[in-house]
């Protein structure tokens, strides 16, 4: 028995007790006509307490309700929905609105539960979970590589080749194509073809029109069907950490946390609360 049913059932008795009369020469107690009423109201509001903590209980160990996640363009088309009909197995009760677009959104103005980041976070306001770290690959499409030729240097890629940059739709700022070995680094700015959507840049790949870089996790699926090569392996842009960012002091459901839980389980490793800075 729990101890607010035990607390409950102790008052239930001491208010009878004030509808007891005491019959002294057997030393017992009768109850009156009316404690016998009481006690028959009070078992009915006793049960139905019962019945609503048992209620709760269940709510709380099958989550249920909806949930608002924004997320990126290619996280959401290459990772998460496809990963989406196992949690929806494990928690059928669970609803989720995805908000999908590469613009950063105001998550409390906007009404949204967590959002998926990419990239050094500058809401202070925000608390984030770390879900991974990706790796960069430098590639293009076979169609593109047979007429202008595979680059063996970055140096060949920026001065003989067409280039394809990110640019991010809420700031407008570029992303270079940026190759490091050991204690070089070179960064190219300048591009033919740009997008401000991840999408679009595999696509723009895709169609042949240039040298890009962008996440494994997203492009594999075309390396491995040949649409796409990777090219100058020996060199590198530093990995992109992926965050899951929502606000401080959020009352955590038992729905947000075993989603939050469940995206740092399937996509990445588990890492500590951060809040204030998010250099990991």
């Amino acid at each position: 028995m729990s101890d607010s049913r035990v607390e409950r059932n102790k008052a239930v008795f001491r208010l009878l007790l004030e509808y007891a009369m005491p019959n002294w020469p057997s030393r017992s107690v009768t109850v009156t006509a009316e404690g016998k009423e009481y006690y028959c109201h009070a078992v009915k509001v006793v049960a139905d307490i019962d019945a609503a903590d048992n209620a709760v209980r269940v709510k709380k160990n099958k989550p249920q309700g909806h949930l608002r996640v924004d997320v990126q363009v290619s996280f959401a088309h290459n990772l998460l929905i496809p990963a989406l009909p196992e949690f929806h197995q494990e928690y059928p009760d669970i609803t989720i609105a995805l908000g999908i677009n590469d613009k950063t959104i105001n998550i409390v103005g906007e009404g949204v539960d967590c959002a998926i980041r990419a990239g050094k976070i500058q809401d202070l306001s925000l608390v984030a979970r770390k879900i991974t770290d990706m790796e960069y690959v430098t590639c293009a499409s076979p169609a593109y590589l047979k007429s202008n030729g595979a680059p063996q240097t970055p140096q060949e890629v920026k001065d003989r080749h067409k280039k394809i940059i990110y640019f991010s739709s809420t700031t407008g700022k570029i992303v270079p194509l940026t190759f490091t070995r050991k204690e070089e680094t070179i960064e190219i700015v300048d591009s033919q073809f740009s997008a401000n959507e991840g999408d679009g840049v595999i696509n723009l790949m895709l169609a042949g029109l240039g040298i890009s870089q962008h996440l494994r996790a997203f492009v594999q699926p075309h390396l491995d069907s040949g649409r796409l090569v990777h090219i100058l392996k020996d060199w590198y842009q530093p990995p992109l950490p992926f965050y899951v960012v929502y606000r401080q002091n959020t009352h955590q459901s038992t729905r947000f946390s075993v989603f939050i839980n469940w995206l740092i389980e399937r996509f990445g490793q588990p890492q500590t609360f951060v809040s204030g800075h998010i250099n990991l």
